[in-house]
């Protein structure tokens, strides 16, 4: 079972998406509350998931991820947007968010996704892709993020592909025939030479490079 923390500023919307999450039978809303609540409802509940709104006029919800990273175990945290162009993308994925969804996402995705966001997997919508690719990270061929694909081994390629589809270290390692350790070795090893912080940018890293050709991960 998934526990996942909603947080949002408008009840409609917390209701609406705990109701989609609670009917698909393996995901748990354990609280779904407004910005102001969300840090000490998921200090209470420990949930393995949060899907945090970015804008929110009670609190920031970049101040609300800065304030969950902080924790010692700190939640997956995925951000939920209702903008496909949004000058915050940057600094959430700078700060450790785990993904994007937007909130016009259909109702029989949004349960999958929340299952890769807790296995470990990546979450971003097309058009936060092409927002973040494009402009926000400054990532392209001649960028010195980019420019680290170079110092990857072929196995090292391979897993990192793998990461920008979305794929946890589970589906990952079952792919490669890896044990799921080995696999963790080489997410390490990725995001040290590529010098990125979470598995979300070094997804958009191999998406600048050309690793992933001219489809979206």
């Amino acid at each position: 079972m998934v526990r996942v923390v909603v947080v949002d500023d408008e009840e409609l919307v917390r209701s609406g998406l705990s109701l989609i999450l609670e009917a698909s039978g393996d995901i748990e809303v354990v609280a779904a509350v407004s910005g102001a609540q969300a840090v000490k409802e998921v200090g209470l509940h420990r949930p393995d998931l949060v899907l945090l709104d970015i804008r929110m006029p009670d609190v920031d919800g970049l101040t609300v991820l800065r304030q969950l990273r902080g924790f010692q175990h700190p939640p997956v945290v995925a951000m939920l947007t209702t903008f496909d162009s949004d000058e915050y993308i940057a600094t959430a994925l700078r700060s450790g968010a785990a993904g994007f969804i937007l909130k016009d996402t259909a109702p029989d995705q949004l349960a999958q996704l929340v299952r890769t966001l807790a296995a470990g997997g990546v979450v971003l919508s097309p058009k936060v892709i092409r927002t973040v690719v494009d402009g926000y990270l400054g990532a392209g061929a001649g960028s010195p993020a980019a420019a680290q694909v170079d110092q990857l081994t072929e196995r090292e390629r391979t897993v990192l592909v793998l990461i920008a589809h979305g794929l946890s270290n589970t589906d990952i390692a079952a792919r490669v025939h890896l044990s799921v350790g080995t696999v963790k070795d080489h997410v390490s090893a990725i995001l040290t030479k590529l010098r990125v912080g979470s598995r979300v940018q070094a997804a958009l890293v191999a998406q600048r490079a050309g690793l992933l050709g001219d489809g979206r991960a």
